[in-house]
Formats: structure tokens, C-alpha cells, sequence
């Protein structure tokens, strides 16, 4: 006999999902739609439902090995796959492999003549028939209120609604029923949302006169979802659905340091940067920070590494060619293929648009490094706040895929230097601030590190020159009446140098005097020393010669020479 589990112990059953193959959808959903159940997908006219259904589909007999039924009530066979042919669907060749089958129902009210009760088994024995011919285990229909268009009796449609969804559940497969939004029920009739499994509201919303395409899951029976609004894509791929609020902090941090490309930042930086963080550069306008954007994407493709560079404000070839004034050829690497820059303004779509776009090229691109300048910018078509969740949605999709940052802000003048208007600082790994310094009538830049996470940083302000060879960062010169750059900088380095070389000839002349009283005391000396080796010589000459004379004397005399003298008698 089978022990019962232990009362303490919760009981978990996972609830069988259905991938769809569409990008964010399966992670929001926590792995698919309710398996062998009907999921509602409804919203206004022109918001995606029927695409995200035929991908639904696609997916299922393509990747998945689940053939489908598509039964439309509005488009024909051919009018559907013109349409889904737009994101590289090819529904006739599915078709042919018997993978899926698309039925057009003709059901147009004015032709019907309402006799008896209102019966959908006519409906049953079709789609049975569909669903046994191919073999399918996914199913869509699209729209459900044409089936009960003209009926007012909301017992009777719910009735029918819920035979309609028990038969397609007996029949074990995933369905997916599309319908038009109400003005203020989430389905024309207002029931549909109510005996499905899983509801999924698609939004097509107008601000500032920018469209954005959003969705939200309002239900899900039996399992935990995701439930925020979340922004999606239509492209030529298909369907791609940002989970940017479901990213969590468990991002890994490499201890690998990469070069910006500049020597002495790399040393302020106490060897460069760590690999998958982020770097603002922020400043006023026209101090430097897109060339300095420029030596992080030269560095990068240098190493061999794809950089992604989005441009909000120069074209490509404006870019290429503002930068070969510094010396940075980034032609170069763009026909080498490791540099892609996408230049567009932030005004084309709305912000949950650029994310998506953004996400679709990371991910297709797969870049070591991603260059967004400027990001303020984005605060054109949005406001601050949505601006800035923006861009930590941004943050943390490239720090999930260990991929460097590195963005720009322009700073306002007038404003604090140690300020973003998008409030992203605090999200920054890394903060270069590059500033202006106007001394005797002049501008010029100064550049130092506000912080670096995890890197014992300089704390000195360096001169930011930029030169035909690149960027060079000098010391900034401290002189009596404070910090000088520029003109007066050079003019007192040359008072300096002027002084010092005059301070050098006095010294030099003072040598030279040392020197000449130096030479003309041994001169003295050598002399001195002369006269002495005279006067010794002479001395020792009196000193043979009296010694001769005396043994001259002796020998004139018959005595004994000196050698015996004063002996004794």
C-alpha cells in the first residue's frame, strides 16, 4: 500500500505547456500555453492576434513536430498566407507536407436564415474532420465572435462557448481562439475571456503620435505568469516579446579587464574595464564623448570582437568620417564585418520599439560590445521615467549575455555635471565624465573618473586633447592662480621653461666661475709645487756638494774621509 505524502509536504503538479516558439511569449508563459486547453488571445483591429496564431501554428509543425488546423471565418487560405508570408512563413509548403491545414468558413449573417436553436455541430464534424486528416495536435480560430454575430442571447453564446472550447479540450489539442476587443469588456460579448484557460491581450496604443505594441497575459489557469505589460515586435521574423521586467540580478561578473582604447584611461582605470559592464560617458555638448565611443569600438574590433554601435544622432558615413579626423578609421572594421552601426532616430518608433529592435540585433548580431549614443536622446519620443526603465531593461539584457555597455548622456548646460536625467547612474558600472574648462576666453576639456565599481580608480582630472593621432590625456596643470588649460597653459609653461632656462644660465655662469677659480687655484698650486721641488733640489744639491768639499779637504789634509770622523784617537 502506498504511503500518502506527508501533509507538511506541499503537493506540485507542473501543468503541461505547449511552446510556441515565439521569442519572450514561452518565458513570460513560463514555458507555453496551457497544453490541451484553449487560450484566448484578444484585442483591437490591426494589433497582431492573427500573426501570433499562424506563428503559433508554424512553430508547432515546424520545431515541435505538431501539425495544426487554422480555421479562418475572415480570410481565405490564399489571403492568409500572403499575409504571413511577410515574416517568412511559407503556409503552402506546410500545407504540402501535410503539417498544416488552413479552412476558409464562409459564414456571412445576411445569407442566414435563423431557423431552431443555435447549434455549432456542424462546426464539430469540420474541424474533427481537419484535426483527424493531418493528425493535429494545435488548433486556431480566427475570430470567434463571426460564429455568433447577429445573436444576442448571452445565455446561448456562453452555452455554445462552452461546448465549443469542452469539445476542443476533448479532442486534446492546444487551441487558440482570437477575438475582437469590446469597449469596455476584453471580448465583444464579454464571456469568452471568462471559460478559457488563458487570456492574452495584445494592445496597439498611440502616444505622442508614436504607435507601441504591448501585451499582457490577464490569466492563466493553474500555473504562475508573468503579469505585467510587456512590448512586442513584428518584423520580418516574426513576433518577438520583450520579458524585460522578468530579468533578474543573477547576472555572472568577469574579473577580465578590456582596453577603451585610450593607454592613460586604461591607467586611470587600474588597467581598463571589466568585460560585461556598463561605462556612461556624460558631458556637455561637443567635449568628446562619441570619439571617445570610437576608441571602445576600435579597441573592441582590434581584439576581434563585434561591436554594435546605435547612433541617435549621425548617419554612418558622417560617423566614419567625422572620426577619421582623430585617427580612427571605422570603415575599416565595418567592411571587416566586426562593427555594425545602426543609425536612427528615436522619434521612428516608441521606446518599447527600440528595445525590441535592439533585442532582435544583439541577439542576431551577438556583439562583445554595444555602443548607444547618446541616450538621452530617447527622452524625444517618451518621458524620463519610461526613458530610464528603458535603458535598465537595456542594461540588464546585455549584462545577462555578459556583453559590455558603454553609453552616452548629454548633459544640459547650467546643470550639474553629476547628473542624469534619465536617473541610470546608479545602474552604471562605470561613470566618465567629460567636461569644459573656459580659462582666457578659451574652451577646453577635462576629463576624470566619477566612479568604477570594483577598480581602485585615479582621482586626478586630466587635459582631453584630440589630436590626428587620437585621444591624449594630459596631466592638468596646476599653476599659481589654480588650473590651466589650453593657451594659458602653454603661456605659462613657456614662462616656466623661460625661467627655468634663465635660472639654468645663471647656474651655468656660476660654474663656469667655480670652474675658472678652481683651475686658477691649482694652477697656483702646481706652481707653488714647482718652486718646492726647485727649492728641494737645490737644497739637495748644497747638501752634495758641501759633502764634497769636505772629503776634498780631508784628502788635502792626509786625514780619514767623513765616514770616519770623529773616531776616536
Amino acid at each position: 500500500m502506498k504511503t500518502p505524502a506527508s501533509s507538511s509536504e506541499p503537493f506540485h503538479r507542473e501543468l503541461p505547456k505547449a511552446r510556441t516558439g515565439i521569442s519572450g511569449l514561452d518565458e513570460i508563459t513560463g514555458g507555453g500555453l496551457p497544453s490541451g486547453r484553449t487560450t484566448l488571445v484578444c484585442g483591437a483591429a490591426g494589433c497582431g492576434k492573427t500573426l501570433l496564431a499562424a506563428e503559433f501554428l508554424v512553430h508547432g509543425a515546424t520545431q515541435f513536430g505538431e501539425p495544426g488546423v487554422f480555421m479562418a471565418f475572415e480570410e481565405t487560405a490564399e489571403e492568409l498566407a500572403q499575409n504571413v508570408s511577410s515574416l517568412g512563413f511559407d503556409l503552402d509548403q506546410l500545407a504540402e507536407q501535410r503539417k498544416l491545414l488552413v479552412d476558409y468558413v464562409r459564414i456571412e449573417r445576411s445569407e442566414i436564415d435563423e431557423t431552431g436553436e443555435y447549434d455549432l455541430e456542424g462546426l464539430f464534424i469540420r474541424l474533427g474532420h481537419a484535426i483527424e486528416s493531418i493528425g493535429a495536435k494545435r488548433v486556431v480560430l480566427d475570430t470567434l465572435e463571426v460564429l455568433f454575430g447577429g445573436l444576442d442571447n448571452a445565455g446561448i453564446i456562453r452555452a455554445e462557448l462552452r461546448r465549443l472550447f469542452r469539445w476542443l479540450k476533448d479532442k486534446g489539442v492546444t487551441a487558440i481562439v482570437t477575438a475582437e476587443r469590446g469597449d469596455r469588456t476584453l471580448t465583444r460579448h464579454g464571456l469568452e475571456e471568462y471559460v478559457s484557460d488563458c487570456v492574452i491581450l495584445l494592445d496597439h496604443r498611440v502616444s505622442a503620435e508614436v504607435s507601441t505594441r504591448r501585451l499582457r497575459i490577464i490569466k492563466y489557469r493553474g500555473t504562475t505568469h508573468g503579469t505585467n505589460e510587456y512590448p512586442f515586435l513584428i518584423d520580418d521574423h516574426g513576433l518577438i516579446v520583450m520579458p524585460v521586467t522578468s530579468l533578474e540580478l543573477r547576472h555572472k561578473a568577469s574579473s577580465e579587464r578590456i582596453s577603451s582604447g585610450v593607454a592613460r584611461l586604461d591607467t586611470m582605470l587600474g588597467g581598463g574595464i571589466f568585460r560585461g559592464s556598463s561605462v556612461l560617458i556624460s558631458g556637455t555638448a561637443g567635449v568628446g564623448k562619441t570619439s571617445l565611443c570610437a576608441h571602445f569600438a576600435h579597441a573592441a574590433c582590434s581584439r576581434g570582437e563585434r561591436c554594435l554601435l546605435f547612433a541617435f544622432e549621425e548617419s554612418p558615413s558622417q560617423l566614419v568620417r567625422n572620426m577619421r579626423s582623430i585617427g580612427v578609421d571605422l570603415q575599416r572594421w565595418i567592411d571587416a564585418g566586426l562593427l555594425h552601426v545602426h543609425a536612427q532616430r528615436p522619434t521612428v518608433s516608441g521606446l518599447e520599439m527600440h528595445l525590441a529592435k535592439m533585442h532582435r540585433w544583439v541577439a542576431e548580431f551577438d556583439p562583445a560590445l554595444v555602443i548607444v549614443d547618446p541616450v538621452s536622446n530617447l527622452t524625444m519620443s517618451s518621458s524620463e521615467v519610461e526613458a530610464g526603465l528603458m535603458l535598465m531593461r537595456l542594461i540588464d539584457l546585455l549584462k545577462s549575455r555578459e556583453t559590455t555597455a558603454v553609453l552616452t548622456n548629454l548633459t544640459a548646460g547650467g546643470t550639474a555635471l553629476e547628473f542624469t536625467e534619465l536617473g541610470i547612474s546608479s545602474l552604471i558600472d562605470t561613470w566618465i565624465l567629460v567636461r569644459d574648462i573656459e580659462l582666457g576666453g578659451e574652451r577646453n576639456r577635462a576629463l576624470y573618473v566619477l566612479k568604477s565599481r570594483g577598480t581602485a580608480h585615479s582621482n586626478q582630472i586630466r587635459e582631453f586633447v584630440l589630436t590626428a593621432q587620437g585621444i591624449d590625456l594630459r596631466d592638468v596643470y596646476v599653476g599659481p592662480d589654480g588650473v590651466l588649460t589650453g593657451s594659458m597653459r602653454t603661456a605659462q609653461e613657456a614662462r616656466e621653461s623661460a625661467l627655468a632656462q634663465q635660472r639654468s644660465q645663471e647656474t651655468e655662469r656660476r660654474r663656469s666661475e667655480l670652474e675658472a677659480q678652481i683651475a686658477e687655484l691649482r694652477s697656483q698650486a702646481e706652481s707653488r709645487q714647482e718652486d718646492l721641488r726647485r727649492l728641494l733640489a737645490e737644497h739637495e744639491r748644497a747638501q752634495q756638494q758641501s759633502g764634497l768639499d769636505r772629503r776634498q779637504m780631508a784628502h788635502s789634509r792626509h786625514a780619514d774621509d767623513g765616514t770616519t770622523a770623529g773616531a776616536a784617537p
